[in-house]
């Protein structure tokens, strides 16, 4: 069966002040290099059969030393691309809720279905994005893989992935950390009395290769979109 691995970019220059960076190429900071050199370290071990990223550049400049240590082509797939926030790309929780009130509140009682002014809605986002699941779960069934892309869209593909309702993405799954490992696998794929198709092994799990594969850490910080 397929194992998957998602890992969420480095850290970027609006991350430190929660601005929804969304589709927009925002710069990652100097510290990211240390934690893609983390997840780099990782893959150089992890026996992955391949490694996939959005195109946008936090995502790609997080991937390649990955790729590299691994010894594998960095395959880029602009479905994997986070969800685009519209209007309020570059903007703080606290800014969209005085720019775009009713917006805003809408967003945060069903963030899936109520997208952001000029915006992709989550659930949107989901369909375009699990067909790259799908189809590297069909190419690799019995292998490794690395995805690596973007909090908001990872985690919303989590919550269909494990038959959850993705309405409650942030409540569920409140932060991923920069470039920890989200791993999943498939056993459960095509059968009908399962509600999803994937089961969480760990969740911000430090790309260290000795680490127990169960181990979880939890972390209710406010997260970055």
């Amino acid at each position: 069966m397929t194992t998957l691995y998602f890992a969420r970019h480095g850290e970027t220059e609006w991350h430190a002040e929660h601005r929804y960076a969304g589709s927009s190429d925002v710069a990652l900071v100097p510290d990211a290099i240390a934690q893609a050199a983390g997840l780099a370290s990782w893959a150089s071990t992890a026996g992955l059969a391949a490694i996939v990223a959005s195109p946008l550049g936090r995502a790609r400049l997080t991937a390649e030393p990955a790729a590299e240590a691994a010894g594998l082509p960095l395959r880029i797939d602009p479905r994997l691309v986070e969800i685009d926030f519209g209007r309020g790309e570059g903007m703080s929780p606290a800014e969209l809720a005085a720019t775009f009130p009713d917006d805003w509140a809408e967003f945060e009682r069903q963030p899936a279905q109520h997208p952001l002014p000029g915006g992709e809605s989550g659930r949107d986002g989901i369909a375009r994005a699990m067909p790259v699941l799908d189809e590297l779960a069909a190419e690799f069934p019995d292998g490794h893989v690395l995805v690596v892309g973007h909090a908001t869209l990872m985690r919303l593909m989590l919550c269909e992935l494990v038959g959850l309702d993705p309405d409650w993405y942030r409540d569920i799954f409140p932060a991923l950390d920069n470039s920890a490992l989200l791993e999943l696998d498939f056993p459960y794929a095509g059968e009908s009395n399962w509600p999803g198709r994937a089961r969480i092994l760990g969740i911000n799990v430090p790309p260290i290769s000795h680490l127990p594969r169960t181990h979880l850490q939890a972390d209710a910080a406010a997260s970055p979109e």
